[in-house]
């Protein structure tokens, strides 16, 4: 667990699904978790530091372990509303649509292309955006796509993200929390608008 600003918390973990270490992140006074897999200390992570009452997530895919985390301290599971078929049954929902207000002050905006339920999740109290599959690391530092594979059109879908997150870059935010990759503290916005100009 590494607090990468004040009350902001980023984890690493395994998720078997894909055979991938994938980001994770916590805002620890607004006790808001976004694209959670528990950390490796568990739970008790959370008993010590604040368990979270809200998780969030940025694309339908990306459940994780929301309901363990429902199931062990009664927090609120909000999903994007046109992603809910593929989570329905999973456990309780509060859906949410593009441009709502979510818990801990955080705003939905729409990225689609890749996918329609594709989110980004605006974060002003850290001047932070969060990222789903439209933008990540995929074994390097730099900001890339997903592979083509992933993609039903791949120059359509590429074309769309990068338009959508030129949009986005009148957003106040300096830190890029990617669902695949590290955070990037500092310096966000700039690597946002290099990836989004291609």
């Amino acid at each position: 667990m590494q607090e990468i600003s004040e009350g902001l918390w980023h984890w690493r973990a395994h998720h078997p699904s894909i055979d991938k270490d994938v980001s994770s992140y916590y805002l620890a006074s607004e006790r808001v978790a976004i694209d959670a897999l528990l950390p490796t200390e568990g739970l008790e992570w959370f008993e010590r530091h604040g368990p979270p009452q809200h998780v969030l997530l940025s694309n339908r895919h990306h459940s994780r372990d929301a309901w363990r985390l429902h199931d062990a301290f009664g927090a609120t599971v909000h999903c994007i509303r046109n992603g809910l078929h593929a989570v329905e049954g999973h456990g309780p929902l509060e859906p949410f649509d593009f441009g709502d207000q979510l818990p801990g002050g955080v705003t939905v905006y729409e990225v689609g292309a890749i996918c329609p339920d594709e989110t980004a999740l605006h974060i002003p109290a850290h001047a932070a955006l969060a990222c789903a599959d439209g933008v990540v690391q995929w074994g390097g530092p730099e900001l890339t796509f997903v592979p083509d594979s992933l993609m039903d059109e791949p120059e359509q879908t590429k074309a769309g993200l990068r338009a959508a997150y030129r949009r986005l870059l009148e957003l106040d935010f300096d830190t890029l929390l990617l669902a695949h990759g590290m955070p990037i503290v500092g310096g966000a916005k700039q690597a946002l608008r290099e990836f989004a100009e291609g």
